[in-house]
């Protein structure tokens, strides 16, 4: 067996080699770079495939959280209620708008924000809450969207790990007042750099978002700026890729979740608890992430075995030294604190083969026979 990476972006690209390059080719032939036809394309389609009314392209899931923030009002002094266990992004665009992020412990089960604790951190400055779709995983829209409403809150969902994901049997994208999408090549649906996306129902947001994404510009307008925006567009050839690659999104997903069924029955170590799939979500599988306390001695035996495992993510953000200044201690989010202890991402990738996935299963079950 050769060796298993934790992702495998090659196998994918290739098979779509000849695809690939009559978009690129295209794209260079009619030199229309900036906000052209394979945008255009692109936004349609997305905005088709979320069951949204509205999809803004943008330069990275990351631009597409802070124009969100940005759409629904959020200035300096506000509060916005998130997570700590995700990537630094999700907090990242609330502290660059002069927001302050406001931490939520999360679901033991799902890794996705806790919905019960989430009204006591509800303050007159709080103006948005961001749960987090993590590792492909929908977050509990509806309670959110309830008390949001209740105090008159912004829902802007990060799903930029769930694409293709589902709850209560709608397509993630079409039910927060927002969602953004990353496209980073590892994503479910990856360009070939940097992108990223917000879909939306809301009239207004999607007006105030392509304005900002293009330095305050209202569309067909060159030299008028309403407002500060900046520079936040998708690039064109980012965008021609991503038409090629959307066609395959949902059989993609569909292998992902079926990799993860093989997971699930080929690895039997008790030691080992497997994600959760919640009663209300379709999982995504973005990442197939196992929980144990043995995480570091078996990533490293995997290792030895050329099959290469990730951790997402091993260190919480309300205690990444950028963030010291919020106040926040050890032992704040025990569940958050938990899981980066304990996760371990599996290789995961659509083109991976039953062999590969036995191969992996088998090495976690050897690796605790020997523990014993």
């Amino acid at each position: 067996m050769e060796s298993i990476p934790l992702v495998n972006l090659q196998r994918q690209n290739m098979s779509l080699k000849k695809e690939l390059n009559q978009a690129i080719s295209k794209t260079i032939e009619n030199s229309n770079f900036i906000l052209g036809h394979e945008v255009k394309i692109f936004e349609k389609r997305f905005a088709g495939f979320c069951e949204a009314k509205y999809c803004i392209s943008l330069a990275s899931g990351t631009s597409a959280l802070e124009l969100a923030l940005r759409a629904f009002g959020v200035k300096p002094g506000d509060e916005v209620i998130t997570v700590p266990f995700t990537f630094m992004a999700t907090a990242e665009v609330i502290i660059n708008i002069g927001a302050k992020p406001v931490f939520c412990d999360i679901d033991e089960d799902y890794f996705t924000i806790n919905v019960n604790s989430i009204k006591k951190l509800i303050t007159t400055k709080t103006k948005a809450i961001i749960p987090v779709d993590l590792y492909g995983q929908p977050c509990h829209l509806a309670p959110i969207t309830e008390l949001a409403k209740k105090y008159n809150l912004a829902v802007i969902e990060d799903a930029c790990q769930a694409h293709g994901a589902l709850y209560e049997g709608k397509k993630v994208g079409s039910i927060a007042d927002a969602t953004a999408f990353s496209f980073y090549p590892g994503k479910n649906l990856g360009s070939f750099g940097d992108a990223g996306a917000l879909a939306t129902n809301d009239d207004s947001v999607a007006k105030m978002a392509t304005a900002l994404r293009d330095h305050g510009r209202p569309e067909n307008s060159k030299y008028e700026h309403e407002f500060i925006g900046g520079s936040h567009r998708m690039d064109e050839l980012q965008a021609a890729i991503l038409n090629v690659k959307l066609k395959y999104l949902n059989k993609w997903v569909a292998a992902r979740r079926k990799i993860a069924s093989k997971y699930l029955n080929y690895i039997t170590a008790k030691e080992v608890k497997h994600p959760m799939e919640a009663e209300y979500a379709k999982h995504a599988y973005h990442l197939y992430v196992i929980r144990t306390k043995k995480r570091d001695s078996l990533r490293k035996f995997l290792a030895s075995k050329k099959i290469y495992a990730g951790v997402h993510y091993p260190l919480p953000l309300h205690l990444q030294p950028a963030l010291r200044y919020l106040g926040y201690e050890l032992k704040n989010f025990p569940c958050s604190e938990n899981a980066a202890n304990t996760v371990l991402s599996l290789p995961i990738f659509p083109e991976m083969t039953d062999e590969e996935v036995k191969y992996a299963s088998d090495a976690i079950n050897k690796f605790f026979r020997k523990k014993q």
